[in-house]
């Protein structure tokens, strides 16, 4: 079954949420920002959020366009790709300052190695290991709830 815009919405805000979470706290300390790490933490998880909040908007936008498509699903490197228009659009709200709550500016390298590290794990996650805990989510057409 394919997943349907309600499972995609949840699975990508548990996922977003829970591994990207995760990945978030370890490489926070590491990201190239010289600031203390409660800002970093700040600044990071508040991007995260703001990749949480955007992503449901995406997933409406790729279920549209998934219409056109003969079996109505991306093939599962466009989920890997999406990262690039996904990213910029989070990059220049933050340089907009469109992001509340973000005091300064992150750096570009930081933001960079933050977000690909993140969404690299997301869908490798999703592609992966999260049938195996989830083995019905493919039948209930992506949702968790």
């Amino acid at each position: 079954m394919l997943p349907t815009l309600d499972g995609r919405i949840q699975t990508r805000i548990a996922l977003l949420a829970v591994v990207g979470g995760l990945v978030t706290l370890i490489i926070g300390p590491l990201l190239p920002i010289s600031a203390p790490l409660s800002t970093v933490y700040q600044d990071t998880f508040l991007i995260l959020l703001a990749v949480i909040i955007l992503g449901i908007g995406w997933e409406c936008l790729y279920h549209f366009l998934m219409q056109w498509r003969w079996e109505k699903d991306w093939p599962t490197f466009f989920g890997l790709v999406t990262a690039i228009p996904e990213g910029l659009l989070v990059w220049g709200l933050l340089q907009a300052g469109a992001i509340p709550g973000i005091k300064g500016t992150v750096p570009t390298g930081a933001f960079v190695i933050d977000f690909l590290v993140v969404w690299i794990v997301v869908w490798l996650v999703a592609n992966g290991p999260m049938r195996v805990p989830f083995i019905r989510w493919r039948f209930r057409g992506g949702r968790l709830v």
